[in-house]
């Protein structure tokens, strides 16, 4: 059945509702609307349709009214009647939980996150070796047992957001391509769906990291936002006021034969210099062998670098810090290109430690122009559950009312 005209504008309050919550709150009613420039009616009527469906609530206790200030060293609270401020629902008892799953080449990360993108549980689930086509059911059934052992009682579950490399094309679930995995044309929201009783959403993780960015990040974000994933799989993503850009077919955000100035690192497309070929994970721990830093292949030969070049291994922090500045340059690249408020880079080691972030920094170049706009992901290490649960949130900040 189409929408009302007046179904989108309900939608449209009820967002801007939650979202003001979000950026602000805890807040009183008559705080909400100069935040989001609804009237005081259109507000109350958001907000008692968020509190029965759970994504708001009534903090304990009473805040007071506003406070003046008085002469004296602080503010003087104003008579009037107590005001009872409002929050997201993620408190113990009863707040809803999204789960999320990041399917990795060596392994996979299950999360279950609340509302305003904190992390209560994870785990990894190693399957290297596990065939493309036994993979999705392997996947499900692992998850399934996350997260009924994980799950706090009487905490209901939104559903599943999932998130991996690759083409994927988030309007049906499907992952169109993801060389690493060797799915083609993969009903991936369909098939978890099924196997898990739960609604599931599938975007690239790329577009994943910058909706959690423009979500739970910096302000910055929301204006316009470039974000560079390296990892087994090279990407990027794209955001103007507050949207993601997916581009025909959803196949935007393909960086992997990106020229990265002054590399010669031949590639399988037949160029030299592209930054999948000079900057993966597979590429850099192929090195690290090749130097005798680590022993022999490893899924996760950056994890070991990176604690090699905390204890002191000058080899591991050397390749690590190739690998920023070869970062660094395509970045420099994707900045001229789009200029964004904000550029985060999901790159293990600037993700772990600052010295591999300015390493990003000083190769991109252009100081006085760029200065400190090249920032490490707002979640930190947690990034991935973050962004993987945050393929169901989005939607569900965008348009609440299919909850309401």
């Amino acid at each position: 059945m189409p929408p009302t005209p007046g179904d989108s504008r309900a939608a449209a309050n009820a967002a801007a509702v939650l979202r003001a919550v979000l950026t602000h709150g805890p807040l009183a009613r008559s705080d909400i609307p100069k935040l989001c420039g609804l009237s005081p009616a259109a507000v109350s009527r958001q907000t008692t349709a968020l509190l029965r469906a759970g994504l708001l609530h009534e903090r304990p206790g009473p805040q007071p009214p506003p406070s003046a200030t008085g002469p004296g060293p602080g503010p003087t609270a104003a008579p009037g009647r107590p005001r009872i401020p409002l929050d997201l629902h993620t408190g113990a008892l009863g707040g809803p939980l999204a789960a999320g799953l990041h399917i990795g080449v060596p392994s996979s990360t299950f999360s279950l996150v609340d509302l305003r993108g904190r992390v209560l549980a994870r785990r990894a689930f190693p399957h290297a070796g596990c065939s493309p086509g036994r993979l999705p059911a392997a996947i499900a059934a692992e998850l399934g047992r996350f997260l009924r052992g994980s799950r706090p009682a009487g905490r209901p579950l939104l559903g599943l957001g999932a998130a991996l490399g690759g083409w994927v094309r988030p309007a049906d679930g499907t992952v169109v391509r993801h060389d690493a995995l060797g799915w083609r044309e993969l009903p991936l929201a369909a098939e978890l769906s099924d196997r898990l009783g739960l609604p599931v959403s599938v975007d690239n993780h790329a577009r994943a990291v910058a909706h959690a960015e423009i979500l739970f990040g910096r302000p910055e974000a929301r204006s316009s936002l470039l974000h560079l994933f390296i990892g087994n799989v090279v990407d990027a993503a794209f955001g103007i006021e507050g949207t993601v850009h997916q581009g025909p077919g959803a196949a935007a955000g393909d960086v992997a034969h990106l020229p990265v100035p002054g590399s010669r690192t031949p590639c399988a497309c037949g160029r030299t210099g592209c930054l999948q070929a000079s900057a993966s994970d597979g590429v850099l721990g192929a090195e690290a062998v090749r130097r005798g830093i680590v022993p022999e292949p490893a899924h996760n030969a950056v994890n070991l670098l990176v604690d090699a070049a905390a204890t002191g291994d000058p080899r591991a922090d050397r390749l690590l810090r190739e690998r920023a500045r070869t970062v660094g340059r395509a970045a420099a690249l994707l900045l001229d290109v789009f200029n964004p408020a904000v550029m985060v880079v999901a790159e293990l080691s600037s993700v772990l430690h600052d010295g591999y972030l300015d390493e990003i920094r000083d190769a991109a170049g252009d100081p006085d122009r760029y200065g400190r706009r090249i920032v490490a992901p707002q979640a930190g290490p947690a990034v991935l559950p973050v962004a993987s649960a945050t393929v169901l949130l989005a939607p569900l900040f965008r348009d609440p009312s299919r909850l309401t």
